[in-house]
C-alpha cells in the first residue's frame, strides 16, 4: 500500500474507533464516504489504485468531487457537506501523520461548505413555547408526565431518542449544581445543567412516577405501562401528545405551529441561545454536535432575523424609510456583519 492508502487505514481501523471514540455507524459513514472519493477518482479522474496518492491530489479534485456528487449522483447540499467534512478530518490526519502534507490539508480545509437552499430551522418564538407548555393538565398523571417531557427537552436541548434512553440515575438533582446526563450519538455521554424551575418538574415527576426507586436506578425515567408491563416510553408516544398539545396550541396562540415534531423543541432551545448571546463554540457542545460546522445552521437561519433588525434600525434613526442599501441582500455582507464568515 502507498502512503494514501496507509493512511486510510489507520483513520479508520486506529483513529476513529481508538483516538476518537466513535461509534461503529459513524466509522461506516465515513468509510463510505471515503470509498465514494476513491470511487471518483478512479471513474471520472482515470487514475488507478495506485496512481492514487497524496502527491496526485489537489484542491481542484477536491471540488470536482463535490461538483460530481451533486450533479451525477444528486446528493443534496447537507450530503455534500457530510462528504466534506469526512475529507477535511481524514486531510488533516494525514497532516498530522506526515508534515508534508500539511499543505494539502490546508488547502482542504478552506474548501467552503454549501449552504443548503430552502433549509428552514423551525422553532418556536417564546410566546408560542408559553402557550404549547399551558396544554398539559398536570393534575392528570400521563399529562404530568408530558409536561415534565416537554420541559425537560427544552431545557436540555436534548434529541428524543436521548431523553426516552434516560435512566432514574441520570437525573443528579441533589447536588449544589443539578445536571441531567445525556447519552447521544457515537455513546458520547454530555452534563447539562438544569434551570431551577425544571428541577422542580425533576422533582415532582419523580414523586409521581417513581417514588421508591433510588437516586442510582436503572430504570427508564419515561415509561408506559401495557399490559401491566412496564416498558420504556416509545418515539411515536411523543409524537401523539406533540401533536394533540400542538394543535391545541395553534387554536389559542395563532403563533404556535400547525404541526410540532419532537425536535422543534430541541431547535427552540438552540436559538434562544443563540438569541441570548452563546458562543457557538459552546453551543455546539450544549447540543452535542461533533463539529460547530452542524451548529452554524442556527446562525444562518438567523439571518434574515438581523436583516429585519437593519432595516428597522434604519428606519428608526432617519424617521422615515430610506431606500435599501447597495448590500441589502448581499448575503456575503450580512453574513460578515453577523460575525459568520
Amino acid at each position: 500500500m502507498n502512503d494514501f492508502f496507509h493512511a486510510v487505514r489507520s483513520f479508520l481501523l486506529e483513529y476513529l474507533p481508538n483516538q476518537r471514540c466513535f461509534s461503529e455507524n459513524t466509522v461506516r459513514s465515513y468509510r463510505q464516504a471515503l470509498n465514494l472519493f476513491i470511487l471518483y477518482l478512479r471513474t471520472e479522474q482515470k487514475l488507478t489504485i495506485r496512481q492514487i496518492r497524496f502527491d496526485t491530489l489537489n484542491r481542484e479534485m477536491i471540488l470536482n468531487f463535490l461538483d460530481w456528487l451533486e450533479t451525477d449522483r444528486h446528493c443534496g447540499a447537507s450530503t455534500r457537506n457530510q462528504r466534506l467534512m469526512v475529507l477535511r478530518s481524514f486531510f488533516d490526519y494525514a497532516g498530522m501523520l506526515d508534515c508534508s502534507q500539511i499543505a494539502l490539508s490546508v488547502a482542504v480545509q478552506n474548501v467552503p461548505l454549501k449552504a443548503a437552499q430552502g433549509k428552514v430551522v423551525e422553532y418556536l418564538s417564546e410566546h408560542a413555547l408559553e402557550s404549547l407548555l399551558k396544554q398539559p393538565n398536570p393534575a392528570k398523571r400521563t399529562e404530568l408526565r408530558n409536561l415534565f417531557f416537554m420541559v425537560l427537552m427544552y431545557d436540555t436541548a436534548a434529541r428524543c431518542g436521548e431523553l426516552l434512553s434516560m435512566k432514574v440515575r441520570d437525573l443528579r438533582l441533589n447536588v449544589q449544581y443539578p445536571v441531567a446526563y445525556l447519552h447521544g450519538k457515537g455513546n458520547k455521554t454530555r452534563t447539562v445543567p438544569l434551570l431551577a424551575r425544571t428541577v422542580e418538574h425533576c422533582e415532582r415527576y419523580l414523586r409521581t412516577f417513581h417514588p421508591n426507586e433510588p437516586a442510582d436506578s436503572e430504570k427508564p425515567l419515561f415509561y408506559t405501562i401495557i399490559h401491566g408491563i412496564q416498558q420504556q416510553m416509545s418515539a411515536d408516544t411523543v409524537a401523539l401528545f406533540l401533536k394533540k398539545y400542538g394543535k391545541m396550541a395553534h387554536n389559542s396562540c395563532p403563533e404556535v405551529p400547525a404541526h410540532i415534531h419532537a425536535h422543534m423543541l430541541r431547535h427552540t432551545r438552540a436559538m434562544h441561545l443563540y438569541h441570548q448571546g452563546m458562543p457557538m463554540m459552546l453551543l455546539s457542545e450544549y447540543l452535542g454536535h461533533a463539529s460547530e460546522e452542524t451548529t452554524k445552521v442556527y446562525a444562518y437561519a438567523d439571518t434574515e432575523m438581523k436583516r429585519a433588525a437593519i432595516d428597522k434600525a434604519d428606519i428608526v434613526r432617519n424617521g422615515a424609510s430610506q431606500p435599501a442599501s447597495i448590500w441589502i441582500d448581499d448575503e456575503e455582507m450580512i453574513l460578515k456583519l453577523s460575525g459568520l464568515i
